[in-house]
């Protein structure tokens, strides 16, 4: 009778530690998942966002036909709809963005369809929306302020808490 009883003892600290396995398993698992979906949150428009930079960058640095191929338009091969002397009007040193690009910020990325809507803010002026295609990473104004829809901006607010915006 002994025998039973340290068997049925051994086998109930069996049960427990896998159990208890288990337990630890799915918590961690839970915060691998936690973890990896706060991060694509934060870093899924990140190339997007980093040519938004650039772009900005090129105009500080008054690099303006760097910033032109930048729309996927050079001086040698204009696009028909937007020229560079109309590129320079609205970005070169006479322009209402001339005053200084590089204290322009990121307010808000939102990836709709194939490209990211990418929101310019200034301090004293009106903020500006480009879109950056996801392929070819072309800029140009986007054809809305924010994309169509309901958003939740649970990056932006990501961001915000983490230092990034």
């Amino acid at each position: 009778m002994a025998s039973y009883l340290e068997a049925y003892g051994a086998a109930e600290q069996h049960r427990a530690r896998v159990i208890g396995l288990l337990k630890k398993c799915s918590i961690a698992l839970a915060g691998v998942l936690v973890a990896g979906l706060i991060l694509y949150a934060i870093f899924k428009n990140h190339a997007e966002e980093r040519q938004a930079k650039n772009f900005l960058g090129s105009l500080a640095a008054h690099n303006y036909s760097v910033a032109y191929t930048m729309w996927g338009c050079t001086e040698a091969h204009p696009c028909p709809q937007y020229t560079f002397p109309k590129f320079l009007e609205d970005w070169g040193p006479k322009s209402a963005h001339a005053s200084d690009p590089a204290a322009a910020s990121i307010g808000l990325s939102q990836s709709c369809g194939s490209g990211v809507v990418i929101r310019l803010d200034y301090k004293s002026q009106e903020p500006v929306s480009l879109w950056v295609e996801h392929d070819s990473e072309t800029i140009s104004f986007a054809p809305w302020p924010e994309c169509p829809g309901r958003h939740l901006h649970f990056g932006a607010w990501l961001k915000s808490l983490f230092g990034g915006g």
